[in-house]
């Protein structure tokens, strides 16, 4: 919306072209997610619903009774900011649209007595995750870039969304069992979208770039970008309030449309690898216990019967980690290793 009025008014007023910029735009993005979720979040969180604590989860008691569901209150922030600031397409309103119902089934499950069960919410985050495909490809051949092939591959989209439902499906639910310590599932989350929002905007969304890195050039990365910048502000400001130790929990209506959002940004890059570069710790994390989970209860085969899932549980269980060196130590390894992991991605191909 700015931009278009900026094109508009750009020939009556000089200062208004900076609304044609999408640094200028992703920088007030950041700034107005992260200013208006600090200030509205403590103003409103008297209206949420409040934790009862998590079976079987490490302290889970030091959770009960504090407002959980903030993502009813960040998310909304994210879709009316991302409005603004970012050029319009009609698959952007549409996977804000699909982010709004993430956000909506995650504030059902953590408004309802018992929670619901865990096949209702993968059934629905499988149909979120086909829409979410759906939109990336737009239903035409999508162009990908993998790193060990120097030319690019066009998929068809009917063997595009089913890969790319998968990824966005482990997405959603690594990034919810992440959710477990004040701090952990925001900033994991913030981190790898940063680097995502840096790759769309200074990479694939640039052409001199992407050609000099043999990297195809997508139009609309740029965009792309700006988004994922929005989502770091607001997480930003929820964190603010989430530090330990947290005054509100994002709980699953915020948890469930960060971690779709993380697998639709990936695809946006072109690369569905890039999820192991700029998420792997958010996936050692959450998703490796989905898949002991499945195979003990599929097919009856056990995998690291020691280890306790989410991972964090395990090391503050297990290992005597307190929350801080949890969160501290998490962090370090994915702020080490993403750039790492980054350069050999680009210098292999």
């Amino acid at each position: 919306m700015l931009f278009s009025l900026g094109e508009l008014l750009a020939e009556f007023a000089g200062p208004v072209r900076l609304l044609t910029s999408y640094f200028f735009l992703a920088g007030l993005g950041t700034a107005a997610g992260g200013l208006l979720t600090w200030w509205l979040l403590p103003k409103y969180w008297h209206l949420l619903p409040t934790d009862k604590g998590r079976k079987y989860a490490v302290d889970a008691y030091k959770s009960v009774g504090k407002p959980v569901s903030a993502g009813l209150i960040f998310i909304p922030i994210f879709i009316v900011i991302s409005l603004l600031v970012v050029p319009f397409d009609w698959r952007y309103l549409e996977t804000l649209m699909c982010v709004a119902v993430a956000m909506t089934v995650g504030f059902l499950d953590d408004h309802s007595e018992s929670g619901w069960s865990e096949y209702r919410l993968g059934a629905i985050d499988l149909v979120i995750a086909i829409a979410a495909s759906m939109i990336i490809c737009q239903m035409q051949p999508f162009v990908i870039w993998l790193p060990l092939l120097k030319e690019p591959i066009q998929l068809s989209p009917y063997l595009f969304i089913p890969m790319a439902t998968i990824l966005i499906w482990v997405s959603i639910n690594a990034t919810n069992c992440t959710d477990g310590v004040d701090g952990l599932s925001a900033s994991l989350s913030a981190m790898s979208t940063i680097f995502l929002g840096a790759i769309l905007y200074g990479i694939v969304g640039h052409y001199e770039i992407a050609q000099y890195l043999l990297i195809p050039h997508y139009s609309l990365g740029a965009d792309w970008g700006i988004m994922a910048f929005v989502m770091v502000g607001v997480l930003s400001g929820y964190l603010w309030h989430n530090s330990y130790p947290s005054a509100v929990l994002m709980g699953d209506s915020g948890s469930r449309p960060i971690g779709l959002m993380l697998g639709m940004l990936v695809l946006a890059t072109g690369n569905p690898f890039l999820i192991l570069v700029v998420a792997y710790v958010i996936l050692v994390n959450g998703a490796t216990g989905m898949v002991k989970v499945a195979l003990l209860r599929f097919l009856n085969i056990g995998i690291f019967g020691k280890v306790r899932y989410p991972l964090h549980d395990h090391m503050r269980h297990n290992l005597g980690w307190s929350n801080s060196q949890v969160l501290v130590r998490f962090m370090l390894l994915q702020a080490v290793g993403t750039p790492i992991l980054m350069v050999l991605l680009l210098k292999i191909r």
